[in-house]
């Protein structure tokens, strides 16, 4: 068990105190599916953005476990599912790259505005051929003397409409093989990329998501992430940052469609009782609390053993597997025990259950990740 400091807690109830700014007005633009520009300043005025990055750069220089805490209550207050979701990609799938694999020069030129998010980061990985399956990637890196050339297309790029800069995945070997992938940091108006419009998607649709197409985009080799060829290895990184900590968000909403629930239990009377006294409405409320208990402790205690240096592809995988599916439990339960209510656009509870059917998809389909655990035991 964890036990947390008064810095820590500090931190924690910091961003509690931007909970009700973050939040106000979420359901209507869930409606008009815009990125909310104006709540995205005071995401930059709380501070949020810097944690896991190093002072120099502006940022707090706090650990993961620290960071997760943190972040756990930004998902608990912000009730705009595609906000916390695009605070979550930006902080680590563009920013934890550069800061733990960039060089000097990388890190100095996009940290700073990364941390005080003046400059929103996006990475693309996934093609429309290769979704989970990321080594089968067709988009390619060329390189021509002191530069490279991109040349492909990218899908399904969380942030892409609105992002100022891509972390790229693209093959520099034509091989196969996870040593044949390059990570690159590319600008938004650099010649040949060009940005499509945003996508509509079910749920978390203040998270702009659209298209990136490379046709010849030239960038120098300066860009470059890391060592070529360390893409696939930047990767695997990326992805376990990448999924502990957007799924303590998940673990914070969780929490908070809990407390609402057994609020409304407590509140709500039908045949002269509160519908908390029924068991049906009662073991569903429990099947949340225990759903939400073992996606925290499973996030925790990976992410421990992760900065520990263990091996934790199979906690990952677990871990995913549980916030995932706990959540669309969760959100699922909860417009029941609303009933009528639940259904309705104003409670926020059915744009709940919307964001929360991509859990299970991102990150690695709940299949992946099923087959991953498999493997580890030599199935």
């Amino acid at each position: 068990m964890i036990t947390w400091n008064a810095d820590q807690q500090a931190l924690r109830r910091g961003i509690g105190r931007w909970s009700e700014k973050l939040s106000r007005g979420h359901i209507e633009r869930d409606a008009e599916r815009v990125f909310p520009r104006d709540q995205w300043k005071i995401v930059q005025e709380s501070g949020i953005l810097g944690l896991p990055f190093e002072e120099r750069w502006g940022g707090l220089g706090q650990s993961l476990l620290t960071t997760m805490y943190v972040l756990e209550e930004l998902g608990a207050g912000c009730r705009d599912g595609g906000l916390n979701f695009s605070v979550a990609t930006h902080m680590v799938s563009s920013g934890i790259p550069l800061q733990k694999f960039g060089s000097e020069a990388l890190k100095e030129r996009y940290l700073p505005g990364i941390c005080s998010g003046q400059t929103i980061g996006a990475h693309a990985i996934t093609e429309t051929g290769s979704g989970s399956d990321a080594l089968a990637m067709r988009t390619t890196a060329t390189r021509e003397h002191d530069t490279f050339v991109l040349r492909g297309s990218k899908s399904f790029v969380t942030n892409g409409p609105v992002a100022d800069v891509f972390v790229v995945y693209a093959r520099t070997h034509p091989d196969g093989g996870p040593l044949g992938i390059t990570a690159f940091a590319v600008d938004r108006d650099t010649p040949g990329l060009s940005v499509g419009s945003p996508i509509a998607t079910m749920g978390l649709r203040t998270s702009p998501l659209g298209e990136l197409h490379f046709d010849a985009c030239r960038i120098p080799v300066s860009a470059v992430i890391g060592r070529i060829g360390s893409g696939f290895l930047i990767m695997e990184q990326v992805m376990k940052w990448e999924i502990l900590c957007s799924f303590i968000i998940t673990a914070g909403q969780m929490r908070n469609r809990l407390d609402r629930c057994v609020a409304y239990a407590k509140a709500r009377h039908q045949f002269g009782s509160p519908i908390g006294s029924y068991q049906s409405i009662s073991n569903k409320i429990v099947d949340m609390r225990i759903g939400l208990d073992t996606t925290r402790k499973w996030l925790y205690d990976t992410a421990e053993r992760l900065t520990a240096g263990e091996n934790v592809t199979t906690d990952i995988a677990i871990a995913k597997l549980l916030a995932g599916e706990s959540n669309l439990a969760s959100a699922l339960a909860a417009v029941q025990i609303f009933g009528g209510s639940g259904y309705l656009t104003e409670y926020g509870l059915e744009k709940d259950l919307r964001d929360a059917v991509a859990g299970p998809i991102y990150s690695g389909t709940s299949e992946i990740q099923r087959n991953r655990v498999a493997s580890m035991l030599g199935l």
